[in-house]
């Protein structure tokens, strides 16, 4: 049944590894602190304080972010452990060393997930969403679920099999699979693989059983079974005649990282869709495959996947919990966070929604979802049929599908407007959407534009011209987050609208640098990456450690998704040991470490995780009192301050730095519910209300603004 090799270890180079920096005590290593974030997203799938479908969907995120890490981050170290790359990370560890670490962790972190899922499926039960086996299914649910898997399930399946005259099938990246063993009359057993097919739903409803809970005493009863249970347990229609000896679920995770050549790519887009398409044939970096698989079984795939024993990882069932996110479509709001209603500016209405007169009034600061993303679709689609906009000009990064942001482009294309989008190609994993988006806005007559070599367009911003009298006026959006309605409903993003005249004449400088030739290295108010932004903001942070040294309190507080670039980093010791106040809000990773003596007393280091993806950059500094605040697409790692366009605007308008400042970082830096604090070892602890203080939940209470959780 098997053609063994030996594919327990890979032999690597024998290159002796450079000596250990004397500050990599300093830094925390990136690959470990991203997974302690993972550990913080399944902290809030294991608390009871949150509604039951909601610790689901918090469980699900923590599958599919692992999944990643390994198609992205695990793939990427072990490119570089077989490249003989021995080159030691700021913490001091070679790319051996750092698979060897996160193996332990990734593997705590998997039996931690299934343990939750152990916990969660009683109360599903309880609430009248039941997941159950085959096996437990009553007669009559069974016999409806094998009449759906004859008309329905046969028909797509392609058993595969693989002896001395058929070559091992081709397993693509993150399919979910059935390893087979039939018997045939020869008594010899042989191996077959049979993909699951992800055009079926994996949870598979049935009907509910009428021995559940009495009728009327929950708001809607569901019943599921998972689709890989229902195939194994007719598979001997797939193979008639043989005998099932057994069959065990499994799933292939590849290198999914996208690799181009863009000085050998004619045409970009060409390139990029068939990079998207060889995706699932990248080397394979992990199989997870249930306990109860025998050693046989694996080592046929170990041997033919090329894979070490522990690329295998062994879980109690199910195999792969992403898919649970479908329950969060169920229609059973009692297990949900309660909805609310977005705000919408009164400057907007107090001009009878003249999108453009409210601009010209104020400026206008949307920190989402808690404001409507509505004033943005507005912007777009009154600029589309406004007679005197001339030109929309936009950079692209995830939009999604069915886009009323890429529908209002179109129409303005038609309308016979100048439009020019920026569609980055190389957002990763939204490829596909983009490509589609590409060839759509082109057939229009919508000049489109791919980026920059070797940088990926990372800003967001979009720039309406609109002749007004005898004269031009630039309308500008500028934000921290996509151009995507559905997201703005679920991540935390800021955006500014504004005509400020130098603010408009970056934005052209911008889309000048991005579509046509420019070596422009000035901008009058923008910080942009990879030209000016790097050395702005540590200009910024030295001005702070000047105000300290010259008895000035300095602060900073930075509210960003990582923290990884050493540079910066050792900027902020600097800062911590001037005496300047460092307040960090760092959704993800942080490759900082707080509290060290005589390096880094000053600095505090919070994380947030919550009902909302805090996706927000904020940049605060106190500058003797004339306080400055920056947003932006940016986070501190060499990937955005050295290989991207990215973009910091500022927020000058004293209104809305008071905003920013009191209404919204010091409400997460007063969190006690959601907010853990790092310790110097790079654990995190949950913040704890102090004796007689209120618990503060920094989303629900910027939901309604003086609320609190209880």
């Amino acid at each position: 049944m098997s053609r063994k090799r030996n594919r327990t270890s890979h032999h690597e180079p024998s290159v002796a590894s450079p000596q250990v920096p004397e500050d990599a005590r300093l830094f925390l290593n990136r690959e470990l602190s991203l997974l302690a974030f993972f550990q913080r997203v399944l902290e809030e799938a294991q608390d009871e304080r949150n509604p039951l479908l909601e610790r689901v969907k918090f469980l699900s995120i923590v599958g599919s972010n692992l999944a990643e890490f390994f198609m992205v981050r695990v793939a990427g170290i072990r490119q570089q452990v077989e490249a003989g790359v021995v080159e030691l990370t700021p913490d001091g560890m070679t790319p051996a060393e750092q698979l060897a670490a996160i193996h332990p962790v990734v593997v705590k972190l998997m039996d931690d997930e299934r343990q939750c899922l152990q916990q969660l499926l009683p109360l599903l039960d309880q609430a009248g969403i039941h997941i159950r086996d085959y096996a437990a299914l009553e007669e009559e649910q069974r016999a409806a679920v094998k009449n759906y898997f004859d008309e329905m399930i046969f028909p797509v399946l392609t058993p595969l099999a693989y002896d001395p005259a058929r070559p091992f099938p081709h397993i693509s990246n993150m399919s979910l699979n059935l390893a087979v063993v039939i018997r045939d009359h020869d008594d010899a057993e042989r191996f077959a693989r049979v993909k699951v097919p992800n055009t079926l739903p994996r949870l598979l409803p049935v009907q509910p059983s009428p021995n559940g809970s009495p009728a009327g005493q929950l708001p809607h009863q569901y019943s599921f079974v998972w689709l890989e249970q229902v195939i194994a347990a007719n598979l001997e229609k797939l193979f008639p005649g043989m005998q099932i000896v057994e069959a065990h679920p499994f799933r292939v995770t590849r290198d999914a990282e996208v690799v181009i050549q863009e000085l050998e790519a004619e045409d970009l887009l060409d390139t990029i869709e068939r990079s998207v398409r060889q995706r699932r044939f990248g080397s394979v970096v992990r199989v997870t495959v249930n306990r109860n698989m025998p050693p046989a079984l694996r080592d046929i795939l170990i041997d033919n996947l090329d894979l070490r024993l522990s690329d295998v990882y062994t879980l109690d069932p199910p195999v792969g919990i992403s898919d649970l996110i479908n329950l969060s479509t169920l229609d059973r709001h009692d297990l949900k966070d309660p909805p609310f209603v977005p705000a919408f500016p009164s400057v907007i209405d107090e001009v009878d929604g003249d999108i453009f007169a409210a601009i010209r009034r104020q400026d206008i600061l949307l920190h989402h979802p808690y404001d409507s993303f509505t004033p943005v679709l507005d912007f777009l689609r009154a600029a589309a049929q406004d007679p005197q906009v001339l030109a929309i000009k936009q950079t692209l990064y995830r939009v999604g599908r069915n886009s009323p942001v890429v529908e209002a482009l179109l129409e303005a294309a038609r309308n016979g407007k100048q439009v020019a989008v920026l569609i980055e190609l190389k957002a990763r994993f939204d490829e596909e959407s983009n490509i589609e988006w590409a060839r759509a806005l082109e057939s229009e007559g919508v000049h489109v534009v791919y980026g920059l070599l070797g940088l990926k367009t990372h800003s967001k911003i979009a720039l309406v011209v609109r002749k007004e009298d005898e004269h031009i006026r630039r309308y500008v959006h500028v934000s921290t987050g996509n151009y995507n309605p559905a997201t703005a409903q679920t991540y935390t993003d800021l955006g500014l609208f504004t005509c400020d005249v130098a603010m408009g004449e970056d934005a052209t400088d911008i889309f000048n640098y991005l579509t046509g030739y420019s070596t422009k290295k000035d901008y009058r108010k923008f910080l942009v990456a990879p030209i000016n932004l790097r050395a702005g903001v540590e200009q910024l942070i030295r001005r702070e450690v000047e105000h300290q040294r010259n008895s000035e309190p300095g602060h900073l507080i930075f509210k960003l998704n990582a923290l990884v670039d050493k540079r910066m980093i050792q900027l902020l010791y600097e800062a911590s040991k001037a005496g300047v106040r460092v307040d960090l809000i760092v959704r993800g990773i942080c490759c900082l470490r707080p509290g060290l003596e005589g390096v880094s007393e000053n600095i505090r280091v919070t994380s947030i995780v919550g009902r909302f993806l805090e996706h927000s950059r904020i940049y605060y500094f106190r500058n003797g009192g004339k306080e400055e605040i920056y947003l932006g697409s940016a986070d501190l790692m060499p990937r955005n301050l050295d290989r991207r366009v990215e973009i910091l605007f500022p927020v000058e308008d004293a209104r809305l730095i008071r905003q920013l400042r009191d209404l919204v970082l010091a409400t997460y830096l007063a969190d006690n519910v959601k907010a853990r604090q790092m310790l110097s070892d790079g654990t995190y602890h949950r913040v704890q209300p102090a004796p007689g203080q209120p618990r503060m939940d920094s989303q629900a209470w910027l939901i309604k603004p003086g609320g609190t959780t209880e």
